[in-house]
């Protein structure tokens, strides 16, 4: 699928934004719902530059995500397993160790991203570098009950973990060098959701998908 299969075109005056117009605070973050039903949901997420989708994750879903039009940067997570705590956290402030799995730019046209519940970079955050649009198809979708945790996170030398030889022994993460190993780890602790974060709901408008 491209942005014409939606009806739209880099020429449309939201992709044509100057960065100092774009700039303008609050950033707004614009998403569209294609279709939605009990098993899953089409939304395009619409992002001006420097605005952020935060760190996030997708409880017990499989996400297809198609970058359509611009360039972004995604950083991604999955959980270490066996799960590892920071030494000395606490219950309303624990961090969680968790691996790097994406943290790379892209720019359109380019290959779908697909994560699993526990796999492929459930927890992700998306910068805008360009006004861009994000295509996302989510089974099951969000819901009262199934609704996304935030989260924090930080260099994996921030805190020790309280037992790095388990993480070694479950094969966590490979013995190959200090400084790789902290390249792939971080820790995550959950927040609320920032209050900075502006995102609104608008009408699709292109063709029906289905």
């Amino acid at each position: 699928m491209g942005p014409g299969d939606v009806n739209l075109s880099a020429e449309q005056n939201f992709f044509k934004a100057t960065d100092a117009a774009a700039l303008q605070h609050p950033l707004t973050i614009t998403r569209t719902t294609i279709y939605t039903c009990t098993n899953f949901s089409i939304v395009i997420f619409f992002l001006p530059p420097t605005a952020v989708i935060p760190l996030h994750n997708h409880p017990g879903m499989t996400v297809f995500s198609k970058l359509l039009l611009g360039s972004l940067r995604i950083k991604s997570y999955d959980w270490a397993e066996p799960p590892v705590f920071a030494a000395g956290s606490t219950p309303d402030d624990h961090l969680r160790l968790a691996e790097v799995v994406v943290d790379s730019g892209f720019s359109a046209p380019s290959d779908t991203l697909v994560l699993y519940p526990a796999a492929g970079g459930n927890m992700h955050r998306f910068t805008a570098a360009t006004p861009c649009a994000i295509l996302d198809v989510l089974g099951p979708p969000y819901s009262e009950d199934r609704d996304c945790t935030y989260y924090q996170d930080f260099p994996y030398s921030h805190c020790c973990p309280s037992d790095i030889a388990e993480l070694h022994h479950h094969g966590g993460c490979r013995d190959d060098g200090e400084e790789s190993r902290r390249r792939r780890l971080g820790w995550l602790k959950e927040t609320a959701m920032p209050e900075d974060l502006e995102m609104y709901e608008m009408p699709y408008r292109g063709p029906p998908i289905l």
